[in-house]
């Protein structure tokens, strides 16, 4: 069975399938959900937007390398800047090219 579940979905970390866990039995109230933690509606939302990108990048082929695709999930999770990340993949590709 396990062979059947796709890639994007094994690389997720534990906290995102207790969120979605959390999501799906609340029907998907993400009022529900913020209750459930104690936070407010608006960093619920926040969260399920980092997770859905999160999702695009490790589903999408886009990614050049697994450097890539690490550091473009690092930054939907919000653990690294967008211009910082911007500047990690470049330097990467210039080093890459020498």
């Amino acid at each position: 069975m396990s062979e059947n579940i796709p890639q994007w979905a094994k690389e997720l970390s534990e906290e995102d399938w207790q969120f979605i866990k959390r999501l799906l039995l609340a029907s998907g109230s993400l009022k529900d959900v913020a209750n459930q933690y104690g936070i407010s509606y608006p960093t619920v939302r926040i969260r399920l937007n980092r997770l859905i990108d999160k999702v695009r990048i490790l589903d999408s082929h886009k990614a050049k390398t697994p450097f890539h695709q690490k550091v473009q999930t690092l930054a939907a999770e919000g653990k690294l800047d967008i211009s910082i990340a911007r500047i990690l993949i470049k330097e990467f590709e210039k080093d890459k090219e020498s």
